[in-house]
């Protein structure tokens, strides 16, 4: 087999063989492919596209380059929750002990935040003590005995993707529905969970930016997971604003923290109960959504949840006093109210804006090697429908760069449209993904 048939094929708009994607997969990922042909490849798929057997071929292939995580040794059926990103996203902090407060085993591989997107790693260790490390063992036995165990990605994982998505980005060639589902689902369905929900966020601060580029992504990969018998659902979310008010690391985990405690934010709270309620029909611990629904509130009211929070924290290294003592996490010098330079509704807030502005302020990294500064971020204080007054606070930065403020500023600023009249938020949820529906909200 030879590596030019499989580009001129697919360049000629020819359906590959499972043979012929496993051979390209494989022999790329231990370097007997060139660059330059994987590239030119590449930009034939994403011209020509590939059709739903060859998503599912190209998927495994790029699971099996590297380690396949065994989880087999975990009691019960395991649910992993991916989100595709955003501002202001720290679902898992919240979602994850509230999903094991209720008997779901939550195993759960994360990842570091890049560009605006924060990332659930950053935000745990923003914890003092905290440790995303362990090893295979420790994994399985906290989730056997607390139902909860949080940790990063090995680098053995998915070889093949780490090294595509590196040419992806340097082609053009990344916005191919394929590739996107591919790249994403050959991570989880490597991480060994046994069901997956997928959280596809649309909008603004989001990856997708337009709904039907957002269900065609939801749709192929629940198509990927329920093709490798992976039972997947996949739910489309709002980000056109940001979720909840807290962007940055430390004060998106207190505002995780207050959401167990029963005062989070209402579009973050109906999310975590949305997510958690399909999560444990996945699990088969609740028998449908409404069942799942009453479990995850009673959760929540009853302090089970915050006190698994507690566990989940100290089994990982970390300082549980933290859920009672938002002064042990980190703290900036400086918050500094940002106000209003003209009165009106709140009409949109530019979400990517709004993580660029907190990313200048150090919560976010603008290339991989950047030191994060935990303490630093924003916290809104008026969103979309919200009226304004001149002069009235808009959010609160926290900072330790006085040098970055004006910057900072400039671009919040500008991320707030204010009109005459008053505009409804837009929904939160805008429908949900099954292998046998797609069904919109």
């Amino acid at each position: 087999m030879r590596v030019y048939d499989i580009i001129r094929k697919k360049r000629d708009q020819q359906k590959l063989s499972k043979a012929e994607i496993d051979f390209f997969v494989e022999k790329y990922s231990i370097g007997e492919i060139p660059d330059y042909q994987v590239a030119a490849l590449l930009m034939a798929i994403y011209i020509n596209k590939m059709d739903k057997e060859e998503t599912v071929y190209l998927t495994e292939a790029m699971m099996n380059s590297g380690e396949v995580i065994d989880l087999s040794d975990i009691d019960g059926i395991k649910v992993d929750k991916h989100s595709t990103g955003g501002v202001g996203d720290k679902t898992t902090i919240a979602l994850a002990p509230l999903v094991a407060a209720c008997g779901a085993p939550v195993a759960k591989m994360s990842g570091r935040g890049l560009g605006h997107t924060g990332g659930t790693l950053d935000k745990l260790e923003a914890i003092p003590g905290f440790s995303i490390e362990m090893d295979s063992k420790k994994f399985i036995d906290s989730v056997n005995e607390h139902k909860i165990a949080v940790c990063g990605q090995t680098a053995s994982i998915a070889v093949a993707d780490k090294k595509m998505y590196a040419l992806r980005d340097v082609t053009a060639t990344v916005d191919n529905i394929s590739l996107i589902a591919a790249s994403i689902m050959c991570k989880k369905l490597a991480s060994g969970a046994n069901a997956i929900l997928l959280d596809v966020k649309t909008g603004d601060g989001a990856f997708m930016k337009t709904l039907d580029d957002s269900f065609e992504l939801a749709k192929a990969m629940v198509d990927i997971g329920c093709g490798m018998d992976r039972e997947t659902i996949g739910m489309i979310t709002d980000m056109d604003e940001p979720l909840g008010f807290a962007v940055g690391n430390s004060l998106e985990v207190i505002e995780a923290i207050e959401t167990l405690k029963g005062n989070g934010p209402k579009d973050f709270v109906l999310l975590c109960e949305t997510l958690g309620s399909y999560m444990l029909v996945l699990a088969k611990v609740a028998k449908d959504f409404d069942e799942g629904l009453n479990m995850i509130r009673e959760a929540i009211t009853s302090g089970k949840a915050l006190e698994k929070l507690r566990v989940f924290i100290e089994n990982q290294g970390g300082d549980k006093n933290v859920v009672d003592d938002y002064t042990l996490l980190p703290q900036a010098s400086k918050i500094i109210p940002i106000k209003s330079n003209k009165s009106g509704y709140i009409s949109k807030i530019e979400a990517e804006e709004v993580g660029i502005s907190a990313m200048i302020l150090g919560a976010g990294r603008e290339t991989k090697d950047d030191i994060l500064d935990l303490s630093a971020g924003i916290v809104l204080e008026k969103k979309v429908g919200d009226y304004v007054n001149e002069g009235d606070i808009l959010a609160y930065m926290h900072l330790n760069k006085e040098e970055k403020f004006e910057q900072a500023k400039e671009r919040f600023i500008n991320a707030y449209s204010i009109a005459e009249e008053k505009i409804e938020p837009k929904k939160l949820i805008y429908g949900v993904v099954t292998k046998d529906e797609v069904k919109k909200f």
